[in-house]
Parts: C-alpha cells; sequence; structure tokens
C-alpha cells in the first residue's frame, strides 16, 4: 500500500540552523496519527512542507506519491496554528470563501457543526474569543472531503468542555478512506481518538507505533510515555 504522506530523508533549515535532520516517516491510509514533541522538535515545519508552504532543503515529502503542487494541495486540508481569518469577516463569508475556493467544500456539513456549537452565520471573526474562532476554523478544515487533515494544534485554545465535542468532529466528518494528523501537546484529551503516534525530536523521528502497540508493549498510556521520554 503507498503511503499518503511519506517523507524521504527530509531536511529543512531556516538561515543555515537545520529544523528537520533526515526525517524518514510514512502514514498510511484511514488512520488517525498524533504527531508529538517538544516545543522546536519540528512539528510545524514538517506540516508545512506537506501542505507544500515550504520547500525542503534536501529530501523529499511526497503525498500520495507525488511531491507538493496544486494536484496534492487539493488533496490536503489544512489547519494552521494561528488565526488565518480576518476579523471584518463574518463566519458566513467565510463559509462562501471555502465553498468557492474548495470543490470537496460541504457547506451542509459546516451549517451543521456551526449550529451544534451555537455559533451564528453572522458573527464577525472580530467579536469572536479566541477559542470560538479555532472551532469555526476547525468546522471549516473538517467541512472538506479531503484525503489527508493536517491540524496543527487544533485544541490548544479551546476550553476543556469544548475538547470532547472538538475531537468527535474530526473523528465523525472525515472519510474512512482519509488520514488526519495531528500536532498537538494536549496529549491525554487526544490520545483516546488516535490509532498511531510518532515522537518527533530535534527534527527526526524517535518513535513510531500504534496506541495499541504502546500500551500492550510498555505498559502505559501514550501521555505516561511522553512524560517519560521527553522528562526535563
Amino acid at each position: 500500500m503507498e503511503p499518503i504522506l511519506e517523507c524521504r530523508n527530509l531536511y529543512k533549515s531556516y538561515r543555515g540552523k537545520p529544523a528537520l535532520r533526515g526525517l524518514n516517516l510514512s502514514v498510511y491510509a484511514g488512520r488517525i496519527v498524533g504527531l508529538l514533541g517538544p516545543n522546536g522538535s519540528g512539528k510545524t515545519t514538517l506540516i508545512k512542507l506537506a501542505c507544500g508552504l515550504l520547500t525542503p532543503t534536501s529530501g523529499q515529502v511526497l503525498i500520495k506519491g507525488r511531491a507538493p503542487d496544486a494536484t496534492t494541495k487539493a488533496l490536503v486540508s489544512y489547519l494552521p496554528d494561528r488565526n488565518y481569518l480576518e476579523n471584518w469577516m463574518t463566519v458566513q463569508q467565510a463559509l462562501t470563501f471555502f465553498e468557492e475556493f474548495y470543490q470537496d467544500f460541504d457547506p451542509a456539513r459546516a451549517a451543521d457543526m456551526l449550529s451544534r456549537l451555537n455559533i451564528r452565520p453572522d458573527m464577525r471573526f472580530g467579536s469572536l474569543s479566541k477559542g470560538t474562532k479555532e472551532k469555526v476554523q476547525l468546522i471549516l478544515v473538517m467541512s472538506r472531503r479531503a484525503s489527508l487533515y493536517l491540524l496543527d494544534e487544533p485544541i490548544g485554545g479551546v476550553d476543556p468542555a469544548a475538547r470532547d465535542y472538538i475531537l468527535s468532529t474530526i473523528i465523525n466528518n472525515y472519510d474512512p478512506g482519509a488520514t488526519v494528523l495531528i500536532s498537538t501537546h494536549l496529549i491525554a484529551d487526544v490520545e483516546k481518538v488516535l490509532d498511531d503516534v510518532v515522537f518527533i525530536r530535534q527534527g527526526l523521528v524517535e518513535l513510531c507505533a500504534t496506541v495499541q502497540e504502546i500500551r500492550e508493549e510498555k505498559g502505559c498510556s501514550v501521555d505516561e510515555l511522553f512524560r517519560e521520554v521527553y522528562k526535563c
């Protein structure tokens, strides 16, 4: 089976400072994968390379066997770790923008999720809390019928009461053949929805395993293993 996301000896440097140091990784379809590591480990760099927002210094990043281009970008739905919508926009304007820009966007799915969270389409982003903005952006991203969802800290600014709903939104709103890659520090919150985990440190993959393998072979949760591996 061909990986949906593959990294081959992937290097990325910023002004001579390495962020990825020959990273190798294969991620397959139909999985929810946690990309886990401390700050500065290269998680966001890897995601941006997969989106085609950055170019490798050397090595390859492939989406379904292709280097990022217009074809692969149509397969990828990306949630950045910061707000990307203008404060003057209303939620409805954002929906319209996504519907016009992405052929795979499902406006009915987006409207249903907004309704469940009591977010009105006429609300302006400038009037929304940080957590509500993150909810809207996640809904927009998950309302696409993409092959690969790349989510960079999707619940970082959301209150604990909303996290379960957001995680259920993630697992219930993508096709079984698609893949979700979630970068997060809130491991205990997301562990219950993960199939696989990738530990990354200093630009290299340190561990790649299924959640079940970790529990059976290590005798602990992913959160406990993470704290042990990355303890100060």
